[in-house]
């Protein structure tokens, strides 16, 4: 008869650390956490790896993974994880970002980033609204959207429209790979690990800017229940920012 540790269904990945977080429930920052500790053990660059978490949800996130980290001023991870690569070619460098850190205050360090083609991993989390901070829009908001500074919904023509930041990206000639994806149902988680674990195998051998956007769940900004927070990525944030992979210069390799 087998083992009783081999009739578990899951095992924690080896990079995430035991110990309980401290996201609301329904959050998919934990959900995230995961994907990256299994990509980061799959490819066994735990000891070469170093994340940057700035200010934001994401602060924290380097008590979860069992790996060297850094935090950044507010918007500053992409700068920091220019440096620390550029210092040290052979790490492995995630940049790990929420909404308001990369494309409100971090918005120049992002494009400038992606433009010189740093050898880095981005992993953007979208959650279309500021969470840390108390449920303010952010440069993701959707229209109508309501948030604690959009009480009668986003207004474009007051606030402009929500930025698409892989489209934005695309622009730009240097990025290596962008892709956008989603972890509200387990068909995306599972194409969000996919696309995480490349950008990540791109770095590993070396080839330029990985760029993984990540549609999340923030049921406490958002004033609702876990499950209604899931459908509502796929029913609203979905269709302005459309799943799938916009570069990928590695092909299927």
């Amino acid at each position: 008869m087998p083992a009783p540790e081999e009739k578990l269904v899951y095992r924690r990945p080896e990079s995430l650390v035991d110990r309980p977080n401290h996201y609301c429930p329904g959050c998919g920052h934990g959900t995230i956490h995961k994907l990256l500790a299994q990509a980061i053990d799959e490819l066994g660059i735990r000891e070469r790896t170093i994340l940057i978490a700035p200010v934001g949800c994401s602060v924290l996130a380097y008590y979860y993974l069992a790996v060297d980290g850094c935090e950044a001023a507010h918007g500053r991870a992409p700068a920091v994880a220019t440096g620390i690569k550029r210092v040290l070619p052979d790490r492995i460098v995630i940049s790990y970002q929420g909404d308001g850190d990369l494309l409100a205050i971090g918005m120049g360090e992002t494009v400038h980033a992606a433009n010189r083609g740093e050898k880095i991993t981005v992993v953007f989390v979208n959650n279309a609204i500021y969470g840390m901070t108390g449920g303010q829009m952010a440069p993701t908001t959707l229209q109508a959207q309501r948030t604690k500074t959009s009480p009668y919904g986003r207004i474009p023509a007051e606030s402009g429209y929500p930025i698409r930041a892989c489209e934005l990206l695309n622009t730009l000639e240097a990025p290596y790979f962008i892709e956008r994806c989603a972890v509200n149902t387990v068909k995306n988680t599972l194409r969000a690990r996919r696309a995480i674990l490349k950008a990540l195998r791109n770095q590993v051998e070396g080839k330029g800017y990985s760029f993984v956007e990540v549609l999340s769940m923030c049921p406490t900004g958002w004033g609702v229940e876990p499950r209604e927070a899931a459908a509502w990525v796929g029913e609203a944030m979905v269709p302005w920012f459309p799943l799938g992979t916009l570069r990928d210069r590695g092909g299927d390799a």
